[in-house]
């Protein structure tokens, strides 16, 4: 039987503080010196009293993107800059990080600088004239605190951040993954939406991109569909899928290149048709196809209708150009769809951070001394980018040697 191939996304394309009963939701609205309320009934508090370094900016106009997105916070001094935000040790959080240059300074210069959480390396960011750069990470804290840095790497290019969101996730979210790495995502898509899902729909604030790219667009009739179980994810992305034309037709999810970083890919699968009163059978299967071999990786998948089933590749490595498919099996009378679609990278093991004493007498010394309270973030990590008035050791965790 002949297959015809649709490719429906590039995969791994990349791209106030409030505590009730443990949870967190944070947004800040870096460069901003007003409280605001978005559409999704998200307030945004100003960064004025969470940073003392740095200087607000806004993007010319004809760059705007939202309001969120119009402030910025550049950083011209120090190695590094950063924002703390106090969390329960243990508790399993999504962070993210949005950057729009908007060309403020107009030099049409947008800069590259890298961005830190909790010591641990994030990302190179590197900024466009218009582009919007967004980073997420999701992850387990390892102390009673968090911060995420932005750090000069070249000189005459200065860091800024747009926005800085942290929100706390069940621990029984992306719980295959172990719990001394974070996931950086790359893509999350739900397919044949016809807008933007995140909160209030998504409890976790996790933001939903609609995606088709030439399929077919089906819409569930289900009355009502249970998204309980695996992830938690929001019921809305269950009210639509793609599919193709026929069981001779290949769902192509994505291209995975080769690379030492492993994947984790969580996929999101409802049946749209009572399928008991149609009498039918869908049934198909992830195939993973390179240039000399495709070879089945899954059991058959045969979504529920009226609930939901995941099915997930997790540490998943490839050596060549690997391309990610749903097919039919020989037994089904519909062709695949899918629903949602999550691709992630898995970190190395996260780090410590500085040793526990080192940090407990710095804390001390910063109370006595206010103007070294304007430092925070990890003192000694990633290396080089130790605080400006201390030297660090090498060692594991490290230590600090000088102030």
């Amino acid at each position: 039987m002949a297959r015809h191939v649709i490719l429906v996304s590039v995969l791994l394309s990349p791209l106030l503080t409030f505590l009730v009963s443990g949870q967190v939701f944070w947004s800040v609205n870096c460069g901003a010196s007003d409280f605001y309320v978005d559409g999704n009934a998200i307030s945004w508090m100003p960064d004025t009293t969470l940073v003392s370094n740095g200087v607000a900016q806004v993007v010319q106009s004809s760059n705007s993107i939202s309001t969120v997105l119009d402030t910025l916070r550049v950083f011209t001094s120090r190695k590094k800059n950063c924002y703390s935000n106090p969390v329960t040790r243990g508790e399993k959080l999504l962070v993210r990080a949005s950057f729009n240059y908007g060309n403020y300074d107009r030099l049409s210069s947008p800069p590259t600088f890298d961005l830190h959480f909790d010591g641990n390396f994030w990302t190179t960011v590197k900024t466009s004239i218009s582009g919007l750069n967004m980073y997420e990470a999701t992850y387990v804290a390892k102390g009673n605190s968090i911060s995420v840095c932005v750090a000069q790497t070249k000189p005459g290019q200065f860091p800024f951040i747009s926005a800085l969101e942290v929100r706390s996730v069940d621990s029984n979210v992306y719980k295959v993954v172990d719990e001394s790495r974070a996931l950086f995502l790359l893509s999350r898509f739900s397919y044949g939406a016809s807008g933007i899902l995140r909160f209030p729909q998504d409890r976790y604030d996790r933001i939903w991109i609609p995606a088709l790219a030439g399929t077919k667009k089906l819409t569930n009739n289900a009355i009502f569909i249970d998204p309980t179980g695996t992830n938690n994810p929001p019921s809305g992305i269950f009210e639509n899928a793609i599919t193709v034309d026929s069981t001779a037709d290949i769902l192509l999810l994505g291209t995975v290149s080769p690379s030492k970083t492993p994947v984790y890919i969580t996929t999101y699968f409802s049946e749209v048709t009572n399928l008991d009163i149609t009498g039918e059978k869908r049934s198909f299967q992830f195939y993973e196809t390179t240039a000399l071999k495709s070879v089945s990786m899954s059991d058959p998948v045969l979504p529920p209708y009226g609930s939901m089933t995941v099915r997930y590749l997790y540490n998943y490595t490839v050596y060549s150009i690997t391309n990610i498919s749903l097919m039919s099996t020989m037994s089904s009378d519909l062709p695949p769809l899918i629903n949602a679609i999550e691709a992630f990278n898995v970190s190395e093991v996260l780090t410590d951070g500085t040793h526990s004493n080192d940090v407990g007498g710095l804390a001390l010394l910063q109370k006595a001394f206010n103007v070294l309270g304007e430092w925070s973030g990890d003192p000694c990590l990633p290396a080089p980018y130790s605080w400006d008035w201390l030297n660090c050791s090498n060692s594991t965790p490290p230590r600090v040697t000088s102030l």
